[in-house]
């Protein structure tokens, strides 16, 4: 580098910060930005109302996006950027990438139909009421995305280079090393995206993190441990428990990884001879659409699933009925049990499980499991707290059936989950950036990593802008290609 000067490098942090949803996070290295992530802002209202924000950063500004993972409070902003100028490449996994079509046309509808709701009861201020983006938007959207296998380095200039390695979150869900790269000068930095667990059903482990100067890792569990035990295991006496009453379990689960999951457990269950069969609904049209892209992609399961399968779909079989259509979802109000019934979405926020809360909640016989993180100011979290009432289309619905609450399914790692993950790293990093968790979450996390390895672990606030540039230092491995 002789006596240049280093090239700035600056890290701004544009959401997933002091809360779970939006992350974005834009890499700066001299005139070049690169954006990982383009998530919406989601749960409560005052959360919400800053998807209609300008972003922060010119969306022409951006070279790339680089996306972890297709959830929507990592990808549901694309549209968006894009509607507002960005002209560059979004780039993901294969899988990702056939994960996210479907889930940006579904965010883009539901825009849509609350937009034409708000107008035709006059509710907004605004005349009239506009969509964040439409299904035009998404299909633009889409023709910017650029897919990469795993562990495959790219460069997006020949300063900056970057690969993703399996976080075993979701199906094609990525951690992203990025490469700075200024003279004989490097600095790294690692984005954890979502991480998953060791052990989960269907999803692979997440691959160790290894070491880099720099580590944005999330935090939506940093301040508390998951349930003792496997998903398996905590399955079987909640599924026993709904064949014995003859019961409808209802599961409210997110359409995209959470429900695959559930239908492979229960499955697996079967197969193994631990349970008799019994019907398993698939109430979503996109979880449809998911479990049919999880079955494209087989060599991605986890072996376990995998030596199940055999030649055949793990997910799918005679057990296992899928609903599309509203008429179709209609007709679950007459079926008996023992069934389970998945629906989305997750935490309760809309849709067809909705529908199935208002018949099932007031009868003791029947069960809701609540399977993944349930966001402050949703119905889920309200469940979850012991809610004796829960209101759905302006009605109150007594809670009288069971809950269950199955966090063993949790798709995050756990406070101490992540401190095994973070074995790996030998060398201590110069900088930690704790996102992706509520305010409390996030600083347990942050004061953990510095009791227990003396990390300088910060948790940014949203805007926040750090200097990387006097973390540079050796020469990195990888990133050439």
């Amino acid at each position: 580098m002789g006596e240049r000067e280093t090239r700035l490098i600056t890290l701004t942090f544009l959401g997933a910060a002091g809360t779970v949803t939006g992350s974005r996070f834009v890499l700066r290295a001299g005139d070049e930005r690169v954006l990982v992530d383009c998530g919406l802002f989601q749960g409560l209202k005052e959360l919400r109302q800053r998807n209609w924000d300008p972003f922060g950063v010119a969306p022409s500004a951006l070279s790339t996006v680089l996306l972890t993972h297709a959830h929507i409070d990592h990808s549901g902003w694309l549209p968006r950027l894009v509607r507002t100028g960005f002209a560059g490449n979004i780039v993901c996994t294969p899988p990702t990438r056939d994960l996210l079509d479907i889930m940006l046309h579904d965010s883009a509808r539901l825009q849509e139909e609350d937009a034409e709701y708000l107008n035709e009861k006059r509710l907004s201020k605004h005349r009239p009421a506009l969509p964040l983006y439409t299904q035009e938007d998404v299909d633009r959207t889409m023709r910017r995305v650029r897919t990469i296998a795993y562990g495959a380095w790219r460069k997006t200039s020949p300063q900056l280079s970057y690969r993703f390695r399996d976080a075993g979150h979701l199906l094609g869900s990525a951690m992203v090393d990025v490469v700075v790269r200024d003279g004989a000068r490097s600095l790294s930095v690692l984005f954890s995206g979502d991480v998953g667990r060791a052990g989960t059903p269907l999803h692979p482990d997440p691959e160790p993190p290894g070491e880099a100067d720099v580590i944005v890792v999330e935090s939506t569990y940093g301040d508390r441990t998951h349930p003792p035990g496997n998903a398996l295991a905590a399955m079987t006496p909640v599924l026993q428990r709904m064949q014995e009453r003859r019961a409808i379990l209802l599961v409210p689960a997110f359409a995209v990884g959470r429900a695959q999951q559930m239908i492979y457990c229960a499955r697996r269950l079967v197969l193994d001879g631990v349970l008799p069969a019994f019907p398993i609904y698939v109430d979503s049209p996109m979880a449809v659409d998911a479990t049919e892209i999880y079955c494209k992609y087989p060599e991605l399961h986890d072996l376990e699933a995998r030596e199940l399968a055999g030649r055949d779909c793990v997910l799918a079989g005679p057990q296992v009925h899928f609903t599309r259509t509203v008429e179709e979802s209609k007709r679950l109000n007459r079926i008996e049990g023992p069934a389970m019934i998945l629906s989305a979405s997750g935490m309760l926020s809309g849709g067809r499980v909705l529908h199935h809360l208002r018949r099932l909640l007031p009868d003791p016989r029947h069960m809701v499991a609540l399977v993944g993180y349930q966001a402050a100011g949703t119905r889920g979290r309200a469940l979850r707290q012991g809610a004796a009432t829960l209101s759905i289309h302006k009605q109150d619905v007594p809670v009288r059936a069971e809950i269950v609450d199955l966090g063993n399914l949790s798709g995050h790692a756990d406070r101490d989950e992540l401190q095994a993950w973070f074995t790996s790293v030998t060398k201590p990093p110069r900088a930690v950036y704790v996102t992706h968790g509520e305010p409390h979450a996030a600083a347990a996390l942050a004061a953990q990593l510095h009791a227990t390895r003396g990390w300088a672990a910060h948790v940014p606030r949203l805007g926040e802008t750090v200097e990387l540039s006097a973390d540079i230092g050796g020469a990195h491995q990888g990133g050439e290609g």
